[in-house]
């Protein structure tokens, strides 16, 4: 029978997700973990096995009125990229640690990029959403509308 634990399928996914991407010393790992309460984010050099920075919403100075929501989220995200950058570490590799990019795991991402990380990242997806949008334009115009036919 399958597993149907949600712990347990999260860390199945985890594992494949991690046999893929690895951290170095260039580009580290940036892993995410999130509890009901909290959401934690540190960057990992995998083939030292150190943790470079680290982030969280049970530091004094990182807590709001709650860790578990997207403005929770948000501010470790700025604040992971604002201690990576002060390492000298400006681009990593995203791990998100077997949860789905949704919510307060994108929220993360997004305000890490927002606030300096994978800059080259975000100019490529600039570019090609640039040279989607005339590619769009011109499939619609050249598509005709279809008439109805009637059954009978």
């Amino acid at each position: 029978m399958a597993n149907t634990s949600r712990a347990i399928v999260r860390e199945a996914i985890h594992r494949r997700i991690r046999r893929k991407v690895k951290g170095s010393g260039e580009r580290p790992r940036l892993a995410v973990y999130r509890s009901l309460n909290h959401i934690y984010a540190q960057v990992v050099d995998d083939q030292l096995g150190q943790t470079i920075v680290s982030a969280s919403t049970t530091e004094k100075e990182l807590r709001g009125s709650t860790g578990g929501n997207l403005d929770a989220a948000r501010r470790i995200g700025k604040a992971i990229a604002e201690r990576s950058l002060e390492k000298g570490i400006s681009s990593v590799v995203f791990d998100r640690g077997g949860y789905l990019y949704h919510g307060r795991i994108r929220a993360l991402t997004d305000a890490a990029r927002e606030a300096g990380l994978n800059k080259d990242e975000l100019a490529a997806q600039a570019a090609e959403n640039e040279e989607a949008a005339p590619e769009q334009a011109e499939d619609k115009v050249e598509e005709k509308p279809r008439k109805k036919t009637k059954k009978q």
